[in-house]
């Protein structure tokens, strides 16, 4: 199984990037989404650790965004969290499809958290600054210091770019996005 993951930028379309493949994709930001509607024991632990921002299952995202701005230790003790249950469910995913042969990882945080393997195949999405910021902004409860937060916890981006062996430069044309895709294919398979 080849797994491929995918770096960039915060918005700067990885996760349309990682759809596009046409292969089995692990979306770390929407298992997260999950885990707050779905799961209590997830509630019970953040509850336990931020009693006052987790009242109520499900949980909010505003919940979430609120006590990460109210203070730095809170988001490494929600991500302590989220993340150990995100590899549980990534566990899950790659063993339900072992017996594909590429599966794509489109999870954020992936080197951060060395949750990537030495023979995964890592492909940064290149977007300008200028149209990321713009995607951004049209977010709802899209917050400039959650992102700067967020972006504290990251690697440089010239880092996630250097470890790449592949980029995609995204101009958020579906023909820029399939061209570079199938580059990348024809390359390793």
């Amino acid at each position: 199984m080849i797994r491929i993951g995918i770096l960039g930028d915060i918005g700067s379309g990885k996760s349309y990037v990682a759809k596009n493949f046409g292969f089995p994709v692990f979306n770390a930001d929407s298992e997260v989404g999950k885990l707050y509607k779905n799961d209590k024991k997830v509630f019970y632990k953040l509850k336990k650790v931020l009693p006052k921002h987790f009242e109520k299952f499900p949980i909010k995202k505003e919940d979430v965004s609120n006590a990460i701005l109210e203070n730095n230790k809170n988001l490494k003790k929600i991500i302590k969290i989220i993340h150990f249950e995100i590899q549980k469910k990534m566990r899950k995913f790659l063993n339900n499809n072992k017996n594909k042969n590429i599966v794509i990882l489109d999870i954020p945080l992936l080197l951060e958290n060395k949750i990537n393997k030495k023979k995964d195949i890592l492909i940064f999405i290149q977007s300008k600054k200028s149209e990321v910021l713009k995607r951004l902004n049209k977010r709802p409860n899209f917050n400039k210091k959650l992102l700067k937060k967020f972006k504290k916890i990251q690697l440089p981006l010239d880092y996630k770019k250097k470890r790449s062996q592949f980029i995609i430069k995204n101009d958020f044309t579906k023909r820029s996005v399939i061209k570079g895709i199938n580059i990348i294919l024809d390359q390793i398979k």
